[in-house]
């Protein structure tokens, strides 16, 4: 079943008109369409203007892969393209993405580097950008084209990429683990679903869950995922992706959204090593915390390079598992740690918040200006009673005060790993890289509200913003080692090495401009010689 539909392109204004034929798909189980332009419609008479037939090209006119001879003169900016060759053979990012996408990697690496430079701007502007630098593909990439592109890219490509820049990864690395909401205006996403939005966007959204290695400070692996699924039900997904991988030993980290009995299970049962953030409010981490609170602030405990107290404590896990080939539960005790911290200046911050809060509550009871929003609170803290003579008298129930205020300045990790407390604290506070990543991809990426029109647009734009997360992630840890965010914005240094030009002429090998020695003191802190 075939029907015409219309769609207005916002940017040139023109209606195009799209022949649609609806079908059943075997695997999916669904209906889905496919949808053919057949023209444009003419804005005065309201005819559709019929599209042009293509040409087909003679095979001797097809251009040959590999480098093109230069047939012309011309200057083009070279400096930050030139570092972002370098990083994509220092760690195999060119090489894997050859492998995965011969007839097309240059253009994926000319769309990322791209993405970098032109912080925020879309990708309608490629061809301007693309007029003026040194680029992989060395060519433009019209707006279609690009939609092409990431249409093409496979799942199996997609994996088989992953496979490769995890085979150039050490497995005794730790990965950081989570997941953030990105807000879609598309309706026929299958994955846009409405959810428990991270920023409170009106906008439904997929979830895109990353993992990124906290030594390299690199990510190695992303999948996306409706938007309305927790963050609890990913682990076990995220356990098979690893399989297929090969990774049979590997160290994650996760915050405590992530806690869930069958995650543990699974985790234990796959021999995965975890360190994972818990509620002080689960019984067997309250039995502990009670039992352990004074040792917990001993000198000997204390941590001075983060001003906090820690504790590893030996505990017992209640493991399950179901095996279906012998139609039982397993169950046993596996061992378990639980690595208790305690920060004096956040516990007196909590307890001043709390105070405040407690005082704001007695006022609006004795004005008799009550909140309907507050009532649980007012029940839970103050007993109130009413008398002719003295009116309203609030009374503050004060052991619960105290129960409340009893775990302020405390948290709590949980490990199946004997670690230091110092290495545990280091590796659950270094998972804020993955916080750094999102906000990359979102803000710097262009991916904060996702426009594209068909799933598969959005799966290959995604992975060209994640091959560029990667060059993104390694300037910042090079800048950070290096102490040059005192002097230069991320922006503000690639800008600083974008102004080197390079010269191309026939029958000559390419010549780099003049460079000052503050651009070639850049590259060496970012780890490479500067151009010759």
């Amino acid at each position: 079943m075939s029907s015409i539909i219309f769609y207005k392109n916002k940017k040139n204004g023109i209606t195009y008109a799209y022949e649609s034929v609806s079908y059943w798909d075997k695997e999916l189980q669904q209906g889905r369409s496919k949808r053919t332009c057949i023209g444009h419609v003419d804005p005065e008479t309201g005819e559709i203007v019929a599209n042009r037939p293509k040409q087909s090209t003679p095979k001797s006119s097809l251009k040959k892969t590999g480098p093109v001879p230069v047939t012309e003169s011309r200057r083009s900016f070279y400096g930050a393209t030139f570092l972002f060759d370098s990083i994509g053979r220092k760690y195999g990012i060119t090489e894997d993405l050859k492998k995965c996408f011969p007839s097309s990697y240059e253009q994926i690496l000319s769309i990322a580097y791209y993405l970098i430079l032109e912080d925020k701007n879309p990708l309608s502007r490629f061809p301007k950008w693309a007029a003026t630098h040194k680029h992989p593909f060395d060519r433009d990439i019209p707006s279609q084209r690009s939609s092409d592109l990431f249409a093409s890219i496979t799942e199996e490509q997609r994996m088989n990429f992953f496979k490769l820049q995890g085979a150039r990864r050490g497995e005794k690395e730790c990965y950081a683990y989570d997941t953030t909401s990105i807000s879609s205006y598309s309706k026929c996403l299958n994955q846009v679903q409405y959810g428990h939005n991270k920023e409170h966007d009106p906008l439904a959204q997929l979830n895109l869950a990353l993992l990124f290695g906290e030594d390299s400070g690199l990510p190695f692996y992303y999948r996306q995922l409706p938007g309305n699924i927790p963050d609890s039900k990913t682990i076990k997904n995220l356990l098979e992706d690893l399989k297929f991988f090969g990774f049979e030993k590997i160290h994650a980290v996760m915050d405590r959204g992530f806690y869930s009995e069958d995650n543990i299970n699974g985790m234990y049962k796959e021999h995965i090593k975890f360190l994972m953030g818990v509620r002080l409010s689960l019984a067997y981490v309250k039995k502990e915390l009670d039992s352990h609170r004074s040792e917990i602030r001993n000198w000997n405990c204390y941590i001075p390079d983060y001003n906090i107290y820690g504790l590893r404590v030996s505990a017992e896990w209640k493991y399950t598992q179901e095996r279906p080939y012998k139609k039982d539960t397993l169950k046993e005790n596996r061992r378990m740690y639980i690595y208790f911290y305690y920060n004096g200046q956040r516990a007196a911050d909590d307890e001043r918040d709390f105070t405040m809060l407690m005082l704001k509550l007695s006022e609006e009871l004795e004005s008799g200006k009550r909140i309907p929003e507050h009532e649980s609170s007012y029940k839970k803290y103050f007993h109130v009673t009413h008398t002719p003579k003295r009116g309203i008298k609030v009374q503050a129930v004060q052991e619960t005060m105290e129960e409340a205020k009893k775990n302020y300045g405390y948290f709590a990790l949980i490990s199946n790993e004997p670690l230091d407390p110092v290495r545990a604290l280091y590796l659950y506070k270094n998972k804020d890289l993955v916080e750094k990543a999102f906000c990359n991809i979102k803000e710097r990426l262009d991916c904060r509200r996702l426009s594209v029109s068909s799933e598969l647009s959005l799966n290959g734009k995604l992975f060209v913003e994640f091959v560029a997360l990667i060059y993104l992630s390694y300037i910042k840890k090079k800048m950070e080692e290096n102490h040059l965010f005192k002097k230069y914005t991320l922006q503000g240094l690639l800008d600083k090495l974008d102004i080197i030009e390079c010269y191309e002429r026939p029958g000559h090998s390419l010549r780099v401009g003049e460079m000052t020695e503050k651009q070639k003191e850049l590259y060496v802190k970012l780890g490479f010689a500067p151009p010759t």
